[in-house]
């Protein structure tokens, strides 16, 4: 395993795939924060087989030239599978004495993060962090530097149920599941499905680079992104007071963000100004994420400990999330012990996160760490409520179809127009079901009642088809989901009210941009339409038709090889590109597979209002 491996070679002579020779367990990380990890040696792992590459997100990270084919070579998979096949020799395999051939070592040690987790007994993050992961190394390429890390390769001592029951696991041992220290296919296509949808739709998040099917669907799923540090790998030194770690690990992770260009602000005139300045990034990513959570309906399971979420923001771990097609602001996730944060909960996870950061910055500044209640009313925080503010009148008029100079032309000077706007509009997207709480397959929800990409989407055309606003009668017939029943739909006077100042409002705001544009109501409605059908697109995805979508794929892979599993990924995430200004390119696909994109496209439709 350790010998010279026979690879293709370039025009140059040199090994086509060599780049991947550069991720072999080797991470800055593990030198600068040595208190921040647990280091492991691993071995090959035999008999996988590469299900999907992300010939996109291989090329983006310069691990492929952008000529490369579509195509998974016999050169190119061994060389995944030799770089990204591999299994932990792990605490149970040292305490039993476990032999395995040398040959199949690796040269060098694989990390296991420690971060702050909420399940632990131990809420200082001293036994926490990755409990089924390594992190298999970074890549630069093309002017960025990229984490990448596997699920799935073994049990780790950083594991819940290592610490709950106190003691180490086998890998693969039957009698726990998550302890086990595998992952599955079906994870990893429903993080590769999910995460490139929200990716295309302007999301951070961490995206699928492979996956590495073994028998009875066990699989490696590879993950990459520019930066996967998280909150809770901060919090858990913040917990136990550790400032020479804490310092460690903020230093690392603003120097990563220093290197890809990820700040505006690269030169610091002291540690106070440099500190302070992470701890407002952290206030701005998090207020314009959790807005975007609350607009676009993402179920995240935002908590204090800041383990489901990366540094800016960016999505990781699909298994806890979920995009819902209406405003069902009372969902929670049952996780059997408790029940989850709802929607509209995370912005105060998130504002908690951001007053740890405070602390934080203070306690590096400082060398002493002040109470968390003393940050409170930190300008941090006010940082963090301003901009979160700012998100939500932005990610309205936005929705509306407003192109961006109309945006900030609102955002400046009518302000106050989109915030009374947000009044009915949100009246009406968090009107709830009279039939109350009641439980779905994994939790409990109250239905929402109405569907407001429907109403943004079909508003403007009506107004060019008729003179004169909407009947109230015909505002409800649009704007009703499935989920209402009659007596949900009563047109009670505060409703005639509501209904009378949505589309007042919504007048004023064509007038304002008129106004300023010369542009005639026809003109600007037109335009509107336009922008507002892609943008509110009828059939969006939700969590549930991902998980149906991953369940029909299932059964179709058989049949499937790697290069047309990446092809229809490629074309479904396209398909739900919710950008007007970007342009679409259709991924051509064999015909053959055209009524599994119609399938698709189905369940999505079906699914479009629920959770």
């Amino acid at each position: 395993m350790n010998q010279v491996k026979k690879s293709p070679t370039d025009e140059v002579g040199k090994r086509a795939y060599s780049s991947f020779g550069r991720i072999n367990g080797q991470h800055p990380f593990k030198d600068q924060v040595p208190g921040g990890r647990v280091e492991y040696k691993a071995r090959y792992k035999k008999g996988g087989k590469v299900t999907f590459f992300n010939f996109d997100l291989a090329k983006e990270m310069g691990l492929l030239p952008k000529t490369h084919e579509t195509k998974l070579n016999p050169e190119l998979e061994k060389e995944i599978l030799e770089t990204f096949s591999l299994v932990i020799i792990n605490e149970y395999d040292e305490m039993n004495k476990i032999k395995f051939p040398q040959d199949e070592i690796h040269p060098h040690t694989y990390m296991a993060t420690r971060y702050l987790q909420l399940q632990h007994p131990d809420k200082t993050g001293r036994t926490s962090g990755d409990g089924r992961s390594i992190w298999n190394g970074t890549f630069r390429g093309n002017g960025t530097t990229w984490d990448v890390s596997s699920c799935g390769t073994g049990a780790t001592k950083l594991s819940p149920a290592c610490n709950i029951n106190k003691i180490f696991y086998q890998t693969g041992d039957p009698s726990i599941s998550y302890g086990c220290g595998l992952s599955e296919v079906g994870e990893g296509l429903e993080t590769l499905f999910f995460s490139e949808v929200l990716g295309k739709n302007g999301f951070k998040t961490e995206r699928v680079l492979a996956i590495i099917e073994f028998d009875k669907g066990l699989a490696i799923n590879v993950r990459a992104n520019p930066n996967l540090m998280r909150p809770s790998h901060f919090f858990g030194h913040l917990k136990q007071g550790n400032l020479t770690t804490l310092k460690q690990v903020a230093d690392y992770y603003i120097e990563r963000q220093i290197e890809n260009k990820a700040w505006a602000q690269t030169t610091f005139k002291n540690n106070k100004e440099k500190y302070f300045y992470l701890a407002n990034q952290v206030a701005r990513d998090f207020a314009a994420v959790s807005a975007k959570f609350e607009d676009e309906y993402i179920f995240c399971w935002l908590d204090w400990d800041g383990d489901n979420i990366l540094m800016d923001g960016g999505i990781i771990d699909y298994g806890s999330i979920r995009q819902f097609g209406l405003f069902h602001a009372e969902y929670r996730y049952d996780d059997v012990q408790r029940y989850s944060t709802t929607i509209l909960e995370q912005k105060q996870k998130a504002r908690y996160i951001v007053q740890c950061f405070a602390q934080i910055a203070d306690f590096l500044t400082t060398g002493k760490k002040r109470s968390l209640s003393e940050f409170r009313n930190h300008d941090v925080l006010k940082t963090f409520d301003k901009h979160f503010h700012e998100c939500k009148d932005r990610n309205l008029v936005q929705k509306i179809g407003f192109k961006k100079n109309h945006q900030d032309f609102l955002m400046k000077n009518h302000r106050h127009l989109v915030t009374k706007f947000r009044k009915p509009f949100s009246y009406f997207e968090r009107s709830k079901s009279k039939r109350g709480m009641y439980k779905v397959p994994d939790g409990i929800n109250r239905d929402a009642l109405f569907c407001m990409r429907d109403i943004l989407r079909e508003m403007p055309q009506l107004y060019l088809t008729k003179e004169g606003m909407l009947r109230d009668e015909d505002f409800i017939e649009v704007i009703k989901s499935s989920y209402a029943k009659k007596s949900d739909l009563k047109l009670t006077e505060v409703r005639r009210k509501q209904i009378s100042k949505f589309q007042n409002t919504y007048m004023a705001l064509l007038a304002a941009v008129e106004k300023e544009t010369g542009m005639t109501r026809a003109q600007l409605l037109l335009e509107l339409t336009m922008r507002s059908s892609v943008i509110n697109k009828y059939d969006r995805v939700t969590g549930d038709s991902i998980t149906f979508i991953v369940q029909k794929v299932q059964k179709l892979r058989p049949k499937l090889g790697a290069e047309e599993l990446y092809q229809l990924a490629q074309q479904f995430s396209s398909y739900q590109n919710l950008d007007p200004d970007q342009k679409t390119v259709s991924n051509e696909i064999p015909p053959r597979h055209k009524n599994i994109m119609q399938g698709l496209y189905s369940i999505v439709r079906e699914c479009r209002e629920g959770l």
